[in-house]
């Protein structure tokens, strides 16, 4: 037989139920793959792949207003590990630090006593990863020290600030959305306050418009639609406050920037949003509802593609995706064509049943992949959303004219090799290709699949209904039980529902709609029936409908216990089964009670009229089955003796007997006996009765005289020789029948209402609940073991109480929470290990940080045979068993397509490094291998070019990478040919995203490049297109300008491009009576006459460095862009520390040498102590292909697992050779590799890398392998097959 084993122990936890509305935007989901979410003063950890809640965090006094997870962008290893970090904010302006796999707060925060209105963890610099902002009601900003809870600055604004924003792309911009506007901040630094209290700028609000319509063919087709809505918010942006009878910001719901794009914000308002371009301080596009739509409540911009999820007053999430008109639709229609941001709806899921008590209140995406979503609804429920993306051409997408979405042909950044496995749904840039969002048609290729795209609910967890509760736990655990004992929990509700919860897993086991009102109170019968009563309002006489019905678990029957009875009588006040579950007593308000049996269901005695009011009863544990079954087993082994012959006797005698003690013992109570049992109670004036009650007979006993130190008896227990009765005035007698003594203490608690003894043999403790609270009492030495009090030790009212086993207390209060705490009743979290879940959860982070760099490591390369396995016992592992044991807990708990992608052998090393990065949801990781993945593939195959056409070959295939450029969210990281062709345009076109990376390849030979671009960027677009995007342009700024200030900035963004012709016309539309007209036509003047003779050119030079000189920088610049010095122009503004902006202008107008020389120089800038930028450093220089430089950084910055991998993909694709002056570095890099796997104990990993690591690394081989023979002979060719 199977040992069968049950866990004893159970964790103290806490069930969770509705939410309040403070708790509302209190979610987050971190890169670690958890969703936090507060409710009331916990704090919830779910894991959204299982749908399990896998922690509650306690110790915040007031409703949680705000959680944020930590960011991971930085480097991982042993003295920085994975770890799980949480702040919270509550109610009463306290925050807390948490580590959330211990369940302990790391560090408190407290300012004011307001509730904390939003909350941020910097993100921007290398020195330190514990800066945590936090805004103070009402308007003061404060960076703390997350790990020490130190204020390092604060800082106050003249408005009360609701939310803030921080710019993706450059993190000394931050917006905070105030009471009455939005304020931009540009200066923003951790080490010291913002100095300028930033740029006000004042928002009307537009009413609700229109949706998208397009309006009918006509003569002169009148602005209707999104047109009107447009010329409306053309002029909300303002620097001046708008007039009283304009509305000002109060509606708007949400500020953010777009993590997609440079210098683009959303603002929602209920029923549109607003795409802002920050450059030209102008909306470039409107989402508007229909007039029958529902209402926005929430924005969550994407960074992976230009995509917007929504959240709607009815719950239905909806995906928006961006586009450009197609060629088609411009040609139609030209009007229509200058439409700026599109957002089309691609995909929606169902809506949610509103009601009064039931509304959506927030909605979270996974931030690594994108493609889930998480609503919290105002009952608790979480219901988690995935999309999925299916082949096939979709009739919806068609009809209503919306270009097809097509799935890229690469995955984790390479392309797809004939027979690879890949994931289709592993992140949003996986479902969605880069080129396929603009409306032109793809470039033909035979693995390229249309998509249509959907929302499928995957997960949904739900909490308890509102209170009140009545709650009751199932007879304890005995000896005789233990094979098959659950830990339930029966939870009555208000709306007549029974919930019955399995406590060792917190889960929900079954939910049984028992009764039609509120259930008031259960017993159990059996380990898997109980009985439950409820009682209906009364009416006008006072009488009600009493339920009381026996449900049986297993089945789910349930039927009414008293049959027929039970209409327009008094109310039961309550009901108790005795200690065999023979008997059940149900005592009535006004009216005698009733004994049933509940083993045939049959009443046996309804008492007398003029029987006493019962005011509190118990039965006795005492019965007489013992004695009835010695009885019975004597008279059966008298009747096996009598008809067993004396011969055979002997034989047949013992086997016999034990035959009939096993069944005995087996039928805890047949059905034959009927043991005797009493019970005792209390009337009105405090005299106890004792009553005896054996088969279908009611014996009256004895009568106790009232106790003259006692009020109103209230409750009674009994357990062995300890009788305890409490009453209505707080005071508790307790009684010992064997000594017979009594003792009375006064708890001054007033009313007590219920008295519980603790489950198991010899266990005399007590829990006591009061009206403000409960207590555990020792009755052995009659003394208090703890206390939890309203308003001290917790913020709740105790509605129930019981005990769930010998040791800890389970306490239903009014904030809609179950809890089981330990007898001192002090609300704790708990740790995640010591919990026993369902299924098995994903999450590295759970992990020893040294268990989880092995798990990483493991995971990442196992070169030591030719296959990979998920089998950690099958690699030369020294490490405990448990820990090994949790490891590979973590490799099952892997879903089956990753693992068969993972042990595919065509998965690339670069594609398992994005994987893995993706996996352990590393944001510092997966940025590295996203940029040197395209980057490395990039100067592989442009190499490769250059090559084949010395041979004099032409390779076409060669020049399309897999990914036409770099993902536009990495900005200045992008190719310039890329921002030549498409960004530079898009910053004066109001960043309509036309792509052309489809029309002319992206990727141009390194070596051809320098020619190709010494030419006016202009000359490197088709021609036609660039008639199509003048018409555009002109059409645009004549819809768009509002300002002189606009027409401007237009102007200067012109020259800066190059684009001379253009600029001279705005500089010339300046009106007469503007102060700058006599500049401006000067200008246009010397834009138009200047030629490139050298005196001209030096006059005009010297005057910009004069200019640059006296503080007009952006002039400056602007006349060396115009004879051609851009070079110069990025150098001065270099020096002038306007660091992106010269990379801007490098990317737009310079050669890639030049723009090489000046990014260099912002990478240098990046590496300097004041800055302490590196990573974002090492991306610049992988753009540029600087790969020998990334590696000498990688490895002096002691990112030992980075640079050995790094060096090794160059290796392999030939863009870093084995010579000379690259062997140092490569062998420094292996080497340092395998001493770090040798410290995490993977030792054949170690050997590998150790002997491709030079002499050294052969120090490293023998240290390794002392005592055993030194390497042995198998492994030496696979080693040299390996390199």
């Amino acid at each position: 037989m199977i040992p069968y084993t049950v866990n004893i122990k159970l964790a103290a936890r806490t069930l969770t139920g509705t939410l309040n509305l403070q708790n509302k935007t209190a979610v987050d989901w971190g890169w670690q793959g958890l969703i936090a979410q507060g409710c009331h003063s916990s704090i919830l950890i779910i894991d959204p792949k299982t749908a399990q809640t896998i922690q509650v965090l306690e110790k915040h006094k007031a409703n949680v207003v705000k959680v944020k997870w930590s960011r991971e962008n930085y480097y991982h290893n042993l003295s920085s590990p994975y770890c799980l970090r949480l702040a919270s904010g509550d109610a009463s302006g306290k925050i807390i630090v948490w580590d959330v796999v211990s369940g302990t707060a790391h560090c408190e925060i407290q300012e004011h006593s307001k509730p904390i209105q939003d909350l941020e963890w910097l993100w921007n610099q290398d020195a330190s990863r514990d800066l945590l902002l936090a805004i103070h009601p009402p308007n003061y900003i404060v960076l703390w020290n997350g790990d020490t809870g130190t204020k390092l600055w604060k800082k106050s604004y003249a408005e009360n600030i609701l939310s803030f924003s921080f710019d993706p792309f450059d993190p000394s911009n931050m917006a905070l959305l105030t009471s009455e506007g939005i304020v931009f901040i540009t200066d923003f630094s951790h080490n010291k306050p913002p100095g300028s209290s930033g740029k006000k700028v004042y928002i009307a609000s537009p009413h609700a418009s229109p949706a998208h319509t397009k309006p009918a063919p006509a003569a002169t087709p009148a602005p209707t639609g999104a047109k009107k809505a447009l010329n409306k918010v053309k002029v909300l942006i303002t620097n001046e406050k708008p007039t009283a009878e304009v509305v000002t910001l109060n509606d708007c719901l949400q500020l953010s920037y777009l993590p997609s794009k440079r210098n683009h914000m959303l603002l929602l308002y209920p029923r549109e949003i607003l795409i802002l371009d920050l450059e030209l301080s102008q909306t470039v596009g409107v989402v508007a509802i229909e007039r029958s739509g529902v209402p926005f409540m929430q924005v969550i911009p994407c960074a992976q593609r230009d995509a917007l999820y929504c959240l709607h007053e009815n719950g239905c999430i909806t995906l928006r995706v961006c586009r450009s008109p197609s060629a088609t639709e411009e040609a139609a229609d030209p009007e229509q064509s200058v439409q700026e941001l599109m957002y089309d709806l691609r995909s929606q899921c169902d809506a949610i049943r509103v009601t009064k008590t039931v509304r959506p209140y927030q909605m979270v995406v996974c931030p690594v992949n994108e493609n889930n979503a998480a609503l919290m609804v105002s009952d608790g429920r979480v219901m988690l959303w995935e999309l999925k993306a299916h082949a096939g051409k979709s009739a919806t997408y068609s009809s209503a004219g919306l270009s097809p979405l097509y799935s890229p042909v690469s995955f984790c950044g390479a392309t797809l090799g004939p027979s690879q496995k890949r994931i289709p749904d592993l992140c949003l840039n996986s479902m969605i290709g880069q080129t396929l969002i603009a409306g032109e048609a793809p470039p033909f290729s035979s693995n390229q699949q249309e998509v249509q795209l959907k929302l499928l609910l995957t997960g949904l967890l739900s909490g308890l209904p509102l209170p009140p509760f009545a709650i009751r736990m199932c007879p304890p655990l005995t000896t005789k039980n233990i094979n098959h004992y659950q830990p339930l929990l029966a939870v009555g509700t208000s709306n007549g529902s029974v919930l019955v919860y399995n406590l060792t897993s917190g889960l929900l086991f079954k939910e049984l709609s028992v009764h039609t009102c509120e259930v008031r109170g259960i017993e159990w019968v059996s380990l898997t029936s109980f009985l439950s009563f409820a009682t209906s309002s009364p009416n006008n006489m006072g009488l009600v409908r009493n339920e009381l019905q026996y449900v049986d678990l297993p089945t789910g029957r349930c039927f009414a216990f008293r049959g027929e009875r039970g209409n327009d009588e008094p109310p039961i006040e309550m009901i108790k089964v005795s200690h065999l579950k023979q008997y059940l007593v149900v005592v009535f308000r006004d009216k005698p009670l009733e004994l049933w049996d509940i083993r045939t269901g049959t009443l046996l005695r309804e008492m007398a009229k003029n029987f006493p009011t019962v005011t509190a009863l118990e039965w006795s544990p005492s019965h007489n089955l013992k004695s009835l079954k010695k009885k019975q087993m004597a008279a059966r082994e008298a009747m096996a003796r009598q008809t067993v012959s004396d011969p055979e006797q002997s034989s047949v005698e013992s086997s016999v007997i034990s035959l009939l003690q096993d069944a005995e013992s087996k039928s805890e109570t047949s059905q034959a006996i009927s043991a005797r049992e009493h019970f005792v109670f209390t009337d009105t004036d405090g005299q106890v009765y004792h009553i005896t009650v054996e088969g279908n007979t009611v014996k009256d006993g004895a009568r106790i005289p009232p106790d003259g130190s006692m009020g109103s008896i209230a409750c009674i227990a009994w357990k062995g020789d300890t009788l305890v009765l409490g009453d209505v005035d707080g005071n508790l007698n307790f009684w010992d029948l064997k000594a017979r003594l009594s003792r009375g203490i006064p708890t001054h608690r007033g009313w007590v209402k219920k008295i519980r003894f603790a489950p198991g043999k010899g266990n005399q403790k007590l829990l006591v609940m009061y009206t403000d609270g409960a207590e555990v009492w020792d009755t052995k030495e009659v003394q208090m073991v703890s206390s939890t009090r309203m308003g001290r030790t917790m913020n709740y009212r105790i509605l129930d109480i019981d005990w769930c086993t010998s040791d800890k207390v389970v306490l239903a209060s009014d904030d809609g929470c179950i809890r089981v705490l330990e007898m001192a009743m002090k609300s704790a979290s708990y740790r995640m290990d010591e919990q026993d879940l369902t299924d098995p959860v994903w999450c590295p982070y759970l992990l020893l940080p040294r268990a989880a760099l092995t798990l990483k490591a493991f995971l990442l390369l196992q070169p030591w045979s030719g296959t990979f396995t998920m089998d950690i016992t099958q690699v030369d592992y020294s490490e405990k068993e448990e820990i090994k044991g949790l490891i590979q807990e973590q490799l099952n708990s892997l879903s089956n397509d990753m693992k068969c992608v993972l042990q595919d052998p065509e998965l690339s090393l670069l594609q398992r490094c994005l994987l893995i990065s993706r996996l352990f949801g590393d944001e510092s990781d997966l940025q590295f291998w996203t940029v040197a993945s395209h980057y490395l593939q990039s100067f592989a195959q442009a190499r490769q070019l250059s090559v084949s056409t010395a041979d004099g070959q032409t390779q076409i295939e060669a020049t399309q990478t897999p990914q036409n450029h770099l993902d536009i969210c990495h900005d200045i990281l992008c190719e310039s040919t890329y921002f030549q062709r498409r960004l530079s345009l898009e910053n004066f076109l109001q960043k309509a995203p036309i792509d052309w990376s489809s029309t002319v390849s992206s990727q141009i030979p390194l070596q051809g490049m320098a020619a190709t671009l010494n030419r006016h960027p202009s000359e490197n677009l088709p021609s036609e297109s660039e008639k199509k995007f003048q018409l555009d342009r002109v059409h645009l700024q004549e819809v768009k300008r509002s300002s002189y200030e606009h027409t401007k900035k237009c102007a200067d963004q012109l020259l800066l491009l190059g684009q001379t012709d253009r600029a001279v016309q705005l500089l010339l539309e300046t009106s007469a009576d503007n102060p700058s007209y006599y500049c401006d036509s000067l200008k246009a003047c010397l834009v138009t006459t200047i030629t490139s003779s050298g005196p001209s050119q030096s006059t005009i030079k010297l005057v910009a460095t004069n200019m640059i000189a006296n503080g007009k920088l952006a002039e400056g610049v602007q006349l060396l862009c115009l004879i051609d010095k851009a070079a110069d122009a990025c150098r001065y503004l270099q020096t002038y520390g306007a660091w992106t902006r010269a990379a801007w202008l490098a990317k737009v107008r310079l050669n890639p040498a030049e723009s090489s020389d000046v990014l260099k120089r912002w990478a240098e800038h990046l590496c300097s102590p004041q800055v302490n930028q590196k990573s974002k450093a090492i991306l610049v220089l992988l753009s540029l292909g600087c790969f020998y430089r990334v590696g000498e950084m990688l490895h002096s910055m002691r990112q030992f697992d980075r640079a050995a991998l790094f060096v090794e993909a160059c290796l392999k694709y030939g863009v870093m050779e084995a010579n000379d002056s690259s062997n140092k570095l490569i062998e420094a890099a292996f080497l340092d590799y395998a001493r770090l796997l040798r410290s995490l104990g993977l030792r054949e990993g170690a050997a590998l890398w150790a002997s491709r690591a030079g002499s050294a690394g052969e120090q490293l081989m023998e240290e390794l392998f002392q005592g055993e023979g030194g390497v042995t002979a198998e492994e030496e060719p696979e080693r040299g097959s390996k390199e």
